[in-house]
């Protein structure tokens, strides 16, 4: 999978060191598309919310913004102010070890959550790089939280999904500390598959944004013992590979590796 020429492809660059990253701010748009008529509604909203309910939404979600491939949407200390949601795009989440090393702790696809990490000392504890030009619509917590008390659907929701933050977190510790490098690799696709199929794309055929390097950094393993993997898994008749396109061919197999 992980041959040079993949490689050459624009998503299967190294990625750039934290100072590369660019400053500028991202631009935010007051002309937004409404939630009622977005396609990621069923991702990321409650599927009981009420019409009154969902025109309250559309009024606090205060603007759209554009992050662009390699920009930040917040950084490591950060004021917190607001929650993102995903529109179009992809994320990394990143924490910077005291000798400079990046981590990277989570990757975002469209229809999910970031900027959580702020709600308990009100900054923000990472970095979020954009993987790819992507939009953000960008949700003010203190609104948030006066329609959470006047909204059930609405408080469910943003509980589901600070829990869904623990158990992701609850599972990277279990890569880590208890699954071999063919096992977590194999988990990571199985994720990206099931949140693929929950947003309604193919659990069978995505694109990896992320590039070999950042997977790795994720799960705690080389570039080369990634592509090992990877490798492995195409021998086996597991998964194909092309660029950064992945098909799993056999996802029943991929889950007892």
């Amino acid at each position: 999978m992980f041959t040079e020429t993949d490689c050459a492809d624009e998503h299967c660059a190294l990625s750039p060191p934290q100072a590369a990253y660019q400053s500028r701010p991202a631009k935010a748009s007051r002309t937004q598309v409404r939630c009622s008529s977005c396609s990621m509604r069923s991702a990321c909203m409650p599927s009981g919310f009420s019409a009154p309910d969902l025109t309250r939404f559309d009024a606090i979600v205060s603007a759209t913004r554009l992050v662009k491939r390699g920009d930040a949407l917040y950084r490591t200390n950060d004021p917190f102010q607001s929650i993102y949601a995903v529109r179009a795009g992809s994320f990394k989440t990143v924490v910077m070890h005291r000798d400079g090393r990046e981590q990277v702790i989570g990757f975002h696809l469209a229809g999910e959550v970031l900027g959580l990490d702020g709600v308990y000392t009100e900054h923000h504890s990472s970095d979020a790089i954009a993987l790819e030009d992507s939009s953000v619509c960008i949700i003010p917590y203190v609104l948030l939280e006066q329609m959470c008390a006047e909204s059930k659907a609405l408080q469910q929701q943003v509980l589901r999904t600070m829990s869904g933050e623990i158990v992701r977190e609850s599972s990277l510790m279990m890569l880590l500390g208890t699954m071999s490098a063919e096992q977590r690799v194999a988990n990571f696709l199985l994720n990206l598959s099931s949140r693929m199929q929950a947003r309604g794309y193919s659990p069978n055929e995505f694109n990896l944004r992320m590039t070999r390097e950042e997977m790795g950094n994720y799960l705690g393993m080389k570039l080369e013992t990634v592509s090992r993997m990877f490798s492995k898994f195409q021998r086996d008749g597991l998964v194909q590979t092309r660029g950064k396109q992945i098909r799993i061919v056999d996802i029943e197999a991929l889950e007892r590796v």
